[in-house]
This record gives C-alpha cells, structure tokens and sequence, in this order.
C-alpha cells in the first residue's frame, strides 16, 4: 500500500485494523505461550515426581545412618542412652533450623509480588497518559 493511499483511508478503519492486528497478535502470542507451557508442564511434572522419589530414598538413607549412630553409641553405652543422645542431636538441629525458616519467611513477607504490581501501576499509568495525549 502506497503512502498516498494510506493517508486516504480514515482514521477509524485504520484504528479498528490495528485493533484487530493487535487482538490477532495477542492471541497468536497466547497460543504459544499455552503450548509452551504445556510441554514444559509435562517435564516439570516428570522432573517433580524425580525428585519426590529422591526425597523419599534419601529419607530413608538418614533413618538407615540415624541407626547406624544408635547402633555405634551403643557399643559403650546402654541403648537407651544412645538413643537419646542421637534423639536429643536431631532435636536440636530442628529446632535450628526451623528458627531460620521462621527468619526467611519473615524476611519474605508479605506474599504479594509487590515490584510486579508496582510496575504495572507505572505501566497504566504510561498508557492512560498516551491515550490522552
């Protein structure tokens, strides 16, 4: 289309295909971002049940080694008492670590992704200060 042509064209139909260009765009981007997010989905969810599977052999690894301590203490002491040197240990080391999870989320809060919101308000902003001008 030549530029003399374009200037004839008034500027509601050239506004209302730009909008329909735009819608197109948007659903042609929506689309494939949904495709995208499907297949990655999949190995996301492949990857997640990997990973369960980890965290359930390597939970039993840490019963089998808590054990094994029992079973070393034991040797010179009652096991009794080397059971509750080990429970005891592991009492500690939960309770040190669910101080700092506390701290962490603390740190992390509130839940709200507080710079997304801020820059969509700047960018509503932009767009209502354009669409006035």
């Amino acid at each position: 289309m030549s530029s003399t042509q374009s200037h004839q064209e008034p500027v509601g139909e050239l506004v209302q295909r730009a909008s329909q260009q735009l819608t197109e765009l948007v659903r042609g981007e929506l689309r494939l971002a949904q495709a995208e997010m499907k297949e990655k989905g999949k190995l996301y969810g492949k990857g997640g049940g990997l990973f369960g599977g980890a965290g359930v052999v390597g939970f039993l690894t840490l019963e089998a080694l808590v054990v094994t301590v029992i079973a070393a203490l034991a040797v010179p002491l009652p096991v009794w008492a080397a059971a509750l040197i080990v429970t005891a240990v592991l009492g500690v080391i939960a309770a040190v670590l669910a101080m700092r999870g506390k701290k962490e989320m603390d740190r992390a809060a509130p839940p709200a992704p507080e710079q997304t919101i801020e820059n969509v308000k700047a960018d509503v902003a932009e767009i209502k200060e354009s669409a006035q001008r």
